[in-house]
């Protein structure tokens, strides 16, 4: 997640903009940040009377911190497409939201492990998938830490966003976590991989064509080529995983029955997306295209 830089108003009033008016933005994003605790307040009753109240919740702060993770990524896409400059004022209250889930995923895994410190760095060294998530989790701290105003000037600004660029890396290793952990049914997380590989896509195509900026033309190809690459690395996915042909996954792409697949979840999500992206550029001037760095 590339935090940030703009200039905060100096007090935890995170309501306000930066020159300290009530933001119907800043506020609408807290809503989104404190609605997974809400739910977990209403489920408390279920999760204590769960096999293992730990464990879920657990599994609930890592899944929101990936949640949290992707929407951070969506911000500098979606500014542009929705014509929406505003919402690069909350790019850091994003990030320093999804550090939290992941420091909460962590407190509470060590909270399981009895507050043991030995057991708790045996555990991590000797699982891969809790490697990797460690690593991610470390990654995070790390944008966390330099998310400030004092850390953007004190490293300069190229080395700023060299380090944020680690934020791609970061997302792959919490989607790999992510994966090594889910036990049976892997649509969302395939879905989760299918939305950040388009996430990835817009920005390596803005890249190639030496804009920021994407056509809806270019929107439109770049959903249709996420959502095939979903379908088949599914494919891939579970045959390998369950050792059966690929072609017979395919095969079930188009049995609602069985379920709609993630890749078309993808789609419908990118063909949105095109639609946002065609009606602001009739009711929206797009602002003149510059030669950026993605």
């Amino acid at each position: 997640m590339r935090y940030d830089a703009a200039v905060m108003t100096g007090t935890w009033e995170l309501w306000r903009d930066r020159r300290g008016r009530l933001s119907p933005l800043r506020i609408a994003v807290l809503v989104l940040l404190l609605l997974p605790l809400a739910k977990a307040l209403v489920d408390a009753g279920a999760i204590a009377g769960g096999a293992r109240p730990l464990n879920d919740l657990i599994h609930r702060t890592g899944f929101w911190a990936l949640v949290f993770l992707g929407v951070t990524l969506a911000v500098t896409p979606f500014r542009r497409i929705a014509r929406y400059a505003n919402l690069i004022d909350v790019r850091r209250m994003l990030g320093v939201g999804t550090f939290l889930y992941a420091a909460a995923h962590i407190a509470l895994f060590f909270a399981d492990q009895s507050y043991d410190v030995g057991k708790f760095f045996t555990e991590i060294t000797k699982r891969v998938y809790l490697i990797v998530g460690g690593i991610a989790f470390v990654g995070l701290a790390a944008l966390a830490v330099t998310s400030t105003d004092g850390m953007v000037r004190r490293l300069g600004g190229l080395r700023w966003r060299r380090l944020h660029q680690a934020t791609y890396l970061i997302a792959l290793l919490a989607l790999v976590h992510y994966f090594q952990q889910t036990k049976a049914d892997l649509t969302v997380a395939v879905f989760a991989a299918g939305l950040f590989l388009w996430l990835i896509g817009y920005r390596l195509l803005g890249w190639w064509q030496g804009t920021g900026e994407l056509t809806t033309l270019s929107l439109l190809a770049l959903g249709v080529v996420v959502s095939l690459l979903t379908l088949i690395g599914e494919a891939v996915g579970v045959a390998i995983a369950f050792k059966v042909s690929p072609l017979l996954v395919l095969e079930t792409a188009f049995d609602i029955e069985v379920g709609i697949r993630p890749a078309w979840q993808v789609l419908a999500a990118g063909l949105l997306v095109v639609a946002v992206d065609a009606v602001r550029a009739r009711t929206v001037q797009r602002a003149p295209r510059a030669r950026t760095a993605v």
